[in-house]
């Protein structure tokens, strides 16, 4: 029995844009999901005890069950069943064993489709266990590479390499395409989240700004626009300049708000952060619901957002400098 973990994120810039080739810049934050893998004879149980929103227990066996019985959102049960699914695929894949089956336990701090990338720190760790106990020891950068086929398996095809990069390697990453690299020199910014306990459809929302792209030529100048904030934001991140950095991330959250992916919930969090004097504030993820990542060094945001209508939970959040790793 081996038991792993990897951190969620937040995005400083790049979401949406960066399934269309832009840049992105998401950072590892100190919340996890861990993951424990038993091998068994054949097949696949699942414990998971914190697969949704405010926290359930789902117990399925991958023989004969079609959806688990649980009063929760279809598309967000059977997105994580098939994380879990497709990752166990990966690591038969990697230690050449098509037969093996597993017992599988998962925890996580990260809430599932609040855009702090629950799907891709459970992929990891999933993947980093399941090899650990069948005595594979892979790299983080496969690892990486792997739980990306998982989300790609999973989203039909329109995830980008940037939630799995950076949960498995941690820190402060730039993704761009294929090209994936930590970003060095990064010193521990002054995250605040927003939670609004809710969620968003990441497939439904990644669906409509691609129709939105290929319908309107303005929408494609927007995407394209994000990646130039992100451009922007590189020259400055490592620096002492947060504001700077706040500035490109009030930006960026004014084009996610014109893609359609922001909502009412992320607006007032967002909007009450600034007022509170942090130096920007954005949603953070697919959108559509879930949470907003502040900058704020006082405890000024993280009291504003505590007391604002709609915001479930507020918390400081570290930049995590470590990836996946076996617990």
């Amino acid at each position: 029995m081996v038991t792993s973990s990897a951190p969620g994120k937040v995005y400083l810039f790049g979401e949406h844009a960066v399934v269309y080739g832009e840049p992105a810049v998401p950072c590892a934050i100190e919340r996890r999901a861990r993951v424990t893998a038993e091998e068994i004879d054949e097949g696949l149980v699942v414990h998971a005890e914190d697969l949704q929103l405010d926290g359930f227990t789902v117990e399925y066996m991958d023989e004969g069950t079609d959806h688990p019985d649980v009063d929760a959102e279809n598309s967000l049960l059977e997105a994580a069943m098939g994380y879990v699914n497709e990752a166990v695929a990966q690591v038969r894949d990697a230690a050449d064993a098509p037969e093996t089956g597993f017992e599988i336990w998962i925890e996580s701090d990260i809430p599932l489709g609040a855009g702090l990338g629950s799907s891709a720190a459970v992929a990891c760790a999933a993947i980093d266990a399941g090899c650990r106990e069948l005595g594979v020891d892979l790299p983080p950068e496969e690892i990486a590479d792997r739980a990306y086929q998982v989300e790609a398996a999973v989203q039909d095809g329109e995830a980008s390499r940037a939630d799995t990069f950076c949960s498995a390697m941690g820190g402060a990453v730039r993704v761009e395409g294929d090209d994936c690299r930590r970003v060095e020199g990064v010193g521990n910014l002054p995250f605040v989240i927003g939670y609004d306990g809710g969620a968003g459809d990441t497939g439904t929302l990644v669906a409509g700004v691609r129709q939105l792209r290929e319908e309107y030529d303005f929408a494609a100048d927007t995407v394209a626009a994000i990646g130039d904030i992100v451009r922007e934001g590189e020259a400055v991140l490592g620096t002492e300049d947060t504001g700077t950095l706040g500035e490109l991330m009030d930006f960026n959250h004014g084009l996610l708000a014109a893609l359609g992916v922001s909502s009412r919930s992320l607006d007032t969090m967002v909007w009450a952060a600034r007022d509170a004097g942090a130096v920007g504030a954005k949603l953070t993820g697919a959108g559509g619901g879930g949470c907003i990542v502040a900058l704020d060094d006082t405890d000024a945001a993280l009291t504003a957002l505590k007391y604002t209508p709609g915001c479930d939970e507020a918390f400081r959040a570290a930049l995590d400098t470590e990836g996946v790793r076996a617990e």
